[in-house]
């Protein structure tokens, strides 16, 4: 079944040369030139990915991922065509899962494209769920709850938290993080990997109790999430 992609941005040629090139590999696209449509777009129509680029007139790629975020976990790769190191940390922040910046080539985002929803896919094979003290995650759903409550997680804080929980109670380093989260393709600097863990830490934070810290920093090593088994 053809996966539907909506193209967010400005430049009509780039869209076309998108929606040209998805299509030729067997991609449903729609294309607008500015975050509103996108947004009703959105609305009324089911999507299975957003590209989003950042210089938008009006209302700019930044806080449209924002919005969105707000109401879908629906995979986000973000485009810029000015590709500073600040823009990535942004967009990670704000809850993008993917980043490519102009120009690029084509094959290169239907790469990322089919990495992100590989991701997003649910796995058919019977997974066993994972029960720590009030802590539930889900492999056939792709879903964590956290104190009862929906973490409401992008396909990539999924897949760390994932990792996380496999190796719960291990320190592990950036370099581990990055060779054991196949599919996700992080930058090339450290500040990505550190950028994620702070979104998993701050969902864990609000919906947690004051005291609890789950995700801890080892000093000059890396992160470890610590859960407690279930009681009994």
């Amino acid at each position: 079944m053809s996966k539907s992609i909506l193209i967010i941005d400005d430049d009509s040629k780039l869209n076309s040369l998108i929606s040209e090139y998805l299509g030729k590999n067997n991609f449903i696209t729609t294309s607008v030139e500015n975050s509103k449509d996108g947004l009703v777009k959105m609305k009324n129509h089911h999507y299975d990915l957003i590209i989003l680029d950042i210089m938008l007139p009006e209302m700019d790629g930044f806080e449209t991922c924002k919005l969105v975020r707000k109401e879908s976990d629906i995979p986000i790769i973000m485009l810029t065509a000015r590709g500073e190191v600040t823009d990535k940390i942004v967009g990670l922040e704000l809850g993008a899962d993917d980043y490519l910046p102009k120009p690029f080539e084509p094959r290169e985002l239907l790469a990322r494209i089919q990495s992100v929803l590989r991701r997003t896919e649910p796995k058919l094979k019977s997974n066993e769920i994972i029960k720590l003290k009030n802590f539930v995650l889900d492999p056939n759903k792709r879903t964590a709850y956290f104190h009862n409550k929906d973490m409401e997680l992008t396909s990539t804080e999924y897949e760390l938290l994932l990792l996380f929980v496999k190796h719960n109670g291990k320190v592990l380093s950036r370099d581990e993080i990055m060779q054991n989260t196949r599919g996700i393709s992080w930058m090339s600097f450290d500040r990505s990997v550190d950028v994620m863990v702070s979104r998993l830490r701050n969902k864990f934070k609000s919906l947690g109790k004051p005291k609890e810290q789950i995700i801890k920093t080892v000093h000059s090593i890396g992160y470890m999430l610590f859960i407690q088994k279930e009681d009994g």
